[in-house]
């Protein structure tokens, strides 16, 4: 697999991945995260956040779309889905060392995170060499 293949199949993957994320804890976050986690979303500050968190991953989702898209977007994209990745998963590690374990589907996310986000550096690394 090509390099830049390899680049864009990353991007894909990682926001067709987030899409159904991103929903679920913004489009109707009473519906899915109380089932899910076990806390009540009824309060609108919550439903603000939660949405406000939705319109943060559709954002990065776009961005990741246009870097398979365009040439000259792709390194940015793959710097924002670097930091994105390894940022949640800085937090969720925190999360951890703070607070304890979480449900096991954040755990999930968190290894996700890892291994999309070492990836992603280590595809923009094998870019920066080649030039």
């Amino acid at each position: 697999m090509t390099l830049e293949k390899a680049q864009k199949s990353l991007l894909i993957l990682a926001g067709i991945g987030l899409i159904p994320i991103a929903l679920g804890y913004g489009f109707m976050p009473e519906k899915t995260l109380t089932p899910l986690y076990g806390f009540d979303v009824e309060n609108v500050n919550l439903k603000h956040i939660m949405r406000a968190v939705m319109g943060l991953y559709f954002g990065q989702i776009i961005i990741w779309f246009l870097g398979v898209s365009s040439t000259k977007l792709r390194m940015p994209a793959m710097y924002c889905l670097v930091v994105f990745m390894l940022g949640l998963a800085a937090g969720r590690v925190l999360s951890l060392i703070l607070d304890g374990v979480a449900h096991w589907l954040l755990i999930v996310y968190l290894v996700l995170e890892l291994t999309i986000g070492l990836i992603g550096l280590s595809l923009i690394r094998k870019e920066n060499k080649t030039k």
